[in-house]
């Protein structure tokens, strides 16, 4: 026999005197579906699309610097940049404003990339490593870069670059690994592959270390040179 819970037929087997029937629970229509909660996070925050990903960022606890941030610093700039430059982590002034690279470093950088044609306005994005600001402006732990490096790595797929300048000797072993000194990163064409895309990638000092160390002001224009003739050789011109 056939169960069903067609009130008819119930009726009809319960006349007949051939009750009890089990019936099969028909969950009601409106009855969520209950997600997967097993995805791993990972996997999930490359599903993310950009104000999604914004909104999980504002309101990430994946590490203890939630703890003590006063606001995430998710990037500044245009979605679809020519450049995108990333470094180590906020400090006291971007903790409190929520935009990287501000106060004199910032200055610094802008004035840098205003040089070689480039302006955060207009042609470049501009990240961190890290979302939040580590206590006293420490260097990250590693346990903090791998918590953040899921959204790094979604901003830059969907960003889609057309090269990144890394600044920074802590930036530029969070993305390339290992633990090179800038002397040995400094010049070179190196490159980040992301989502399967190859990205041109040329490292330089971080400007707080310029502003500290002058006389590496040469190297770092030496660098920014060199990025552009990376740049050139893609193709394509800064606007």
């Amino acid at each position: 026999m056939t169960l069903s819970s067609d009130p008819r037929r119930l009726r009809l087997i319960d006349e007949m005197g051939l009750g009890p029937v089990w019936v099969h629970r028909v969950a009601p229509q409106d009855e969520p579906h209950v997600s997967d909660t097993s995805v791993p996070r990972t996997i999930r925050i490359a599903t993310l699309d950009w104000q999604p990903m914004r909104d999980e960022v504002t309101s990430c606890v994946a590490c203890e610097l939630s703890r003590t941030r006063t606001q995430t610093v998710f990037g500044v700039g245009v979605q679809r940049p020519d450049w995108l430059i990333i470094g180590e982590a906020p400090g006291a002034e971007e903790d409190a404003c929520g935009e990287p690279f501000v106060g004199q470093a910032g200055k610094l950088l802008d004035a840098m990339l205003v040089a070689v044609g480039l302006a955060r306005t207009r042609n470049v994005f501009i990240a961190n490593v890290l979302k939040c600001r580590p206590p006293g402006n420490r260097d990250p732990a590693p346990g903090e870069i791998a918590s953040c490096r899921p959204y790094l790595e979604r901003q830059i797929e969907l960003l889609a670059p057309r090269m990144i300048l890394v600044v920074g000797k802590v930036a530029s072993s969070a993305l390339l690994g290992g633990d090179q000194p800038m002397s040995r990163l400094r010049g070179k064409r190196l490159s980040l592959t992301i989502a399967g895309r190859e990205i041109p990638l040329v490292a330089t000092y971080h400007p707080a270390y310029l502003l500290r160390s002058g006389e590496e002001k040469a190297k770092a224009w030496a660098d920014l040179c060199f990025a552009r003739e990376v740049y050139e050789e893609l193709g394509v011109t800064a606007a």
